[in-house]
């Protein structure tokens, strides 16, 4: 059971390259796709952790955890919004 669910699993990490085995046309293509998902995962990721200061678990029970947890996804939301609207209105100057 657990081989079929193994057999079924994605490869989300880059593609190395070497010396002897250069990378493809099409794996640098992927590798490059994969970065561009990872850069815009990590960028929310950063915010919480750097702005909110979601970096321990503060709280005992998984209640009040989860509550902080949604909390802070929340406020990134919002920053990240704000920040996507204010790209915004400076291209239409």
């Amino acid at each position: 059971m657990l081989a079929n669910k193994a057999s079924l699993a994605k490869y989300f990490t880059n593609r190395p390259s070497s010396a002897h085995r250069p990378l493809t046309d099409r794996d640098d293509q992927v590798n490059r796709t994969k970065s561009k998902v990872r850069a815009r995962v990590e960028t929310i990721f950063r915010v919480m952790k750097r702005q909110f200061g979601f970096i321990k678990v503060r709280y005992k029970g998984l209640g009040k955890n989860a509550h902080h947890l949604f909390v802070s996804c929340a406020l990134v939301n919002i920053v990240m919004a704000k920040k996507k609207k204010l790209r915004q209105s400076r291209q239409h100057l």
